[in-house]
C-alpha cells in the first residue's frame, strides 16, 4: 500500500528497516502499515506525547527511528528535547500532523514543526504524505552535531 501520489510504499518513504530500534507514539490504527509493522529489532509504543508516558518510553532508547503523530504544538514542543535525547546520532524523528484538508483540528503545520525542530537542534530533510489525514516531516540531528 502506498500513501500520497508517488506510488512508493509508505514504509520505504519513511525509511523503515527491520534492524532499527523504534519508538512509535500515537500511531493511528488507520496507518496500518506502520502500526502493524513487526520487524523492528526493538519497538516501544506509547499512546501519546503526555509527559510521563514520553519520558518512560524514551528510557527504552536509544532509537534509530522515532515517529510521533500529534495534533498539538505545545505537546510536541514539551517533548522534543526528550525525543532528541533518545535518538541515535544518525537516527530520524518523523513528526506527523493532520493535513489541513483533513479538517482535523490541529495547532501543528509543517512550518510550526520546522521552527520547533530548529530551535531544538534538529533540521528537516524530507516531507511526505503518510496517508489521507497525516503528513510527516523527517527531522535529524545536523551532521556537524552528531557525536
Amino acid at each position: 500500500m502506498s500513501a500520497g501520489y508517488s506510488g512508493t510504499p509508505l514504509l520505504e518513504k519513511l525509511g523503515v528497516k527491520p534492524d532499527q530500534a523504534a519508538l512509535l507514539i500515537g500511531v493511528p490504527d488507520e496507518v496500518g502499515e506502520l502500526a502493524q509493522y513487526d520487524r523492528f529489532a526493538r519497538r516501544v509504543d506509547a499512546a501519546s506525547l503526555s509527559a510521563p508516558e514520553t519520558a518512560k518510553a524514551c528510557t527504552g532508547g536509544p532509537f534509530d527511528y522515532i515517529h510521533v503523530f500529534e495534533k498539538d504544538a505545545s505537546a510536541l514542543e514539551a517533548a522534543i528535547d526528550l525525543l532528541r535525547g533518545a535518538l541515535v546520532p544518525n537516527g530520524m524523528i518523523w513528526a506527523s500532523w493532520p493535513k489541513k484538508a483533513s479538517k482535523v483540528p490541529t495547532t501543528l503545520t509543517e512550518d510550526v514543526i520546522r521552527a520547533l525542530a530548529l530551535a531544538h537542534g534538529l533540521v528537516d530533510v524530507k516531507v511526505c504524505a503518510v496517508d489521507a489525514v497525516w503528513s510527516g516531516l523527517k527531522l535529524v540531528i545536523p551532521v556537524a552535531d552528531r557525536r
